[in-house]
């Protein structure tokens, strides 16, 4: 729900006014992605370094990003190619595929339909092997000497502590100066969620930072060199397809309160090997609304990553998986095909 809440307006805007047909966002941890994925658009996180971000609030350096939100792929690529300058755009694609957190069966709607794809996609690419990928084993087969046993030991506070040492130092510390010097010394408001993290920042020491940037490049050089390797013909030797869930998360419930953002998932893999991450809309799936007492539908989306640069290589493998009818353009309104937008301006006096 906070990764929603981020970007949410961007995100409910460009679902809603078929005018609007992109948006431009930031990612440092998932706010394009988690919006794409729950929104049913396409969405990317670039390479870590394909634009400057002077003048942008940061939140960390070392992993912030700006992408796009958007409804149609054609339209994504000639931003892309906008905004990502001398980004090479390979047209021969990848034809290994390794799976993360992928379903095995048709068991579920969403999982019928990210399987469905994946069909598609192998047929396309006429895949020559398909493999489930499995992080945890790679890891222990291959860590560099020295380095930790597993993931989660190397990369546990990796995220908190870049995000929140940065921030506290390059935002918050000369808000906080510039506010009070105009303000009589009082502090401004502040959302609970950054202060939670900024207090966790104060704890740790400055040469924390430095252990966080280690583990970063640490993870970046092992993935880059034995799980996403690039190639001449296809940019990436392979692709990474994965889905990040299908939970129904509803909005009218009360959150926990905010935490520190501990932990090793799926979304900060690219964050860490500064790799190239698009969503793509792959179907929808039905479920039961306790809001609306209807049988709704919601999206269902998959990952794709491929090895760093190789956002060009994805941009037209996106536009001729729509070409060939194996993806579509999401229209807007209540579902992937369109439909009502059940509240809207003017409605009930809003």
């Amino acid at each position: 729900k906070q990764v929603i809440q981020r970007q949410l307006a961007v995100c409910i805007l460009i679902n809603t006014y078929f005018w609007l047909d992109l948006t431009l966002g930031s990612d440092t941890g998932g706010s394009i992605r988690g919006p794409s994925q729950v929104q049913g658009l396409f969405g990317n996180r670039p390479s870590y370094g394909l634009v400057e971000l002077t003048g942008v609030m940061p939140l960390a350096p070392e992993l912030d990003t700006a992408g796009f939100l958007c409804r149609d792929p054609t339209v994504w690529k000639a931003a892309g190619v906008a905004l990502y300058a001398d980004l090479p755009f390979y047209n021969t694609y990848p034809q290994i595929i390794q799976t993360l957190n992928f379903p095995t069966n048709a068991s579920a709607e969403a999982d019928s339909s990210a399987l469905s794809f994946l069909f598609r996609l192998q047929t396309f690419l006429n895949a020559t092997a398909t493999t489930a990928l499995n992080l945890t084993t790679s890891w222990a087969a291959s860590k560099p000497a020295g380095a930790p046993d597993t993931l989660a030991g190397l990369l546990n506070t990796t995220y908190p502590t870049l995000v929140t040492k940065q921030q506290t130092r390059l935002v918050r510390d000369p808000f906080y100066a510039a506010y009070a010097a105009v303000h009589d010394g009082r502090l401004p408001f502040i959302d609970p969620v950054p202060l939670v993290r900024w207090a966790y920042g104060d704890t740790l020491p400055e040469s924390a930072l430095t252990e966080a940037q280690n583990n970063k490049t640490i993870f970046k050089d092992w993935f880059n060199s034995n799980v996403l390797l690039n190639d001449s013909t296809t940019c990436s030797e392979s692709l990474i397809v994965y889905t990040a869930g299908s939970d129904t998360d509803y909005r009218n419930e009360y959150n926990q309160p905010p935490t520190v953002p501990f932990g090793f998932s799926l979304s900060r893999i690219s964050v860490f090997a500064e790799v190239p991450d698009v969503v793509v809309p792959v179907g929808q799936a039905s479920y039961l609304s306790t809001v609306t007492n209807h049988t709704e539908v919601l999206p269902v989306t998959v990952d794709l990553m491929a090895a760093k640069g190789c956002d060009g290589m994805l941009f037209n493998l996106v536009e001729d998986l729509t070409a060939a009818g194996i993806l579509e353009v999401p229209q807007t309104g209540q579902t992937i095909a369109g439909g009502e937008i059940l509240l809207k301006r003017g409605m009930f006096g809003l």
